[in-house]
């Protein structure tokens, strides 16, 4: 997927990119031939703990050393990804106890986020958490807190922060190339139950911990995070406000969790983000819509296309004290003016050689080698992370709530 090349007529992107993404595109290219050494370990090798590893494993100078789970299977599996004996500890704290590691990837249940990820920093050890950073608004201050106050590399899993086109689509935006941004509309929408086979009922919510309110945020979290986030980015600013609705409207299966959640973000000068998940209709996909004044920025997994309003005539006088002599209705029904536009935009010209989980993951290994600040770093998550707290508690509350301003 990551393979297809963008394209752009009418932008500089090179220009750009040189520019704004220096750093990121550092990470990109071949390391040295003999790379100092990162010795990792992982609490929590589940479905995205082994897609990590994977991408981990691509980094030269990486090994993985000990795993952390409940759940014995995985650590076959896992051994099985790195084609070695992975050490095995049933007890996570087993894990940071170790004296042979030099970072520790949290890929846990979110309701286990701040506690792992605590554990990690106190043990003096490099983090890798994956987003939401945490569960409770509590959790969230405590790891940003516990992150300030030491010198370890700490990075969260908004991976999105390191993907090309993305980086330097939302470099022309700050710059103001579709105008004042005024709203931005995600849809992370799939057609899929969301659930994982289970081998003995007893398993159920171990496996399927997402579909559990005692575990997970839900599609907030673990998808509207990420778009999330780039709102923040966009808007340079958290949410003030967030209001959320959602319900079970196709699974009756016994989860806890909503199906469907759409959610209103509102950020200073009467700005939203507009949030909309379904898991029973994918027709729309993953993107992101930025609408500006001038134009509108469309987002995908893998490109970035720009769009540009057509200037119209005014309808007000053309002369400062000039009255408008009368107005004349229309018809009701004018498609023509009205009709969304089905042409081609124009891509931007980024060169992309790898997924972003991958540029994420060799980022984190590049800040331990050279002490290198990362891009999405723990106050990244942590705007992130408020707003989703506050827009689940929002279901529940069936109203607005004021998001926690961060620390």
């Amino acid at each position: 997927m990551m393979n297809r090349r963008l394209f752009v007529q009418g932008l500089s992107a090179a220009t750009l990119a040189a520019k704004s993404m220096t750093s990121i595109a550092a990470m990109e290219v071949a390391d040295p031939a003999t790379p100092a050494p990162v010795r990792l370990g992982i609490i929590g090798p589940g479905s995205r703990g082994k897609e990590l590893i994977r991408n981990f494993l691509r980094v030269p100078g990486v090994t993985i050393v000990a795993a952390a789970d409940v759940y014995p299977p995985r650590f076959q599996e896992l051994n099985q990804l790195c084609g070695y004996t992975v050490a095995s500890h049933s007890d996570y704290r087993a894990l940071v106890d170790r004296k042979d590691l030099d970072a520790i990837v949290v890929a846990t249940p979110l309701s286990f986020h701040a506690e792992h990820v605590i554990a990690a920093l106190q043990s003096g050890r490099h983090v890798y958490g994956e987003k939401t950073m945490a569960f409770t608004v509590a959790e969230v201050n405590d790891v940003v807190k516990k992150v300030d106050a030491g010198k370890q590399i700490f990075q969260v899993g908004h991976q999105y922060r390191y993907a090309p086109w993305i980086r330097s689509a939302i470099d022309y935006v700050q710059r103001g190339e579709i105008g004042d941004v005024t709203h931005i509309y995600g849809y992370w929408h799939r057609n899929s139950d969301w659930r994982r086979p289970v081998p003995d009922p007893s398993l159920e919510r171990l496996i399927n911990w997402r579909l559990y309110n005692e575990y997970s945020l839900g599609l907030l979290a673990e998808l509207g995070s990420h778009h999330i986030d780039i709102a923040n980015w966009v808007f340079g600013e958290s949410a003030q406000a967030a209001y959320a609705t959602g319900s079970i409207a196709v699974y009756h299966d016994g989860r806890e969790n909503d199906d469907n959640v759409q959610a209103v973000l509102s950020y200073s000068k009467g700005r939203r983000f507009v949030f909309s998940s379904l898991t029973d209709n994918a027709e729309v996909g993953n993107q992101l819509w930025i609408y500006g004044t001038k134009g509108s920025l469309n987002l995908t997994l893998e490109d970035a296309e720009f769009f540009y309003e057509p200037k119209r005539a005014s309808q007000l006088p053309s002369k400062p004290g000039e009255k408008v002599k009368a107005i004349t209705a229309g018809a009701s029904y004018r498609p023509a003016g009205e009709m969304p536009y089905r042409g081609a935009g124009k891509r931007l010209d980024i060169p992309v050689t790898e997924d972003p989980t991958t540029t994420a993951c060799r980022a984190f290994i590049e800040c331990i080698r050279t002490g290198q600040k990362p891009v999405a770093d723990a106050h990244v998550g942590m705007r992130s992370a408020l707003s989703v707290i506050t827009a689940n508690q929002s279901l529940s509350a069936r109203r607005e709530l004021d998001v926690p301003a961060p620390i």
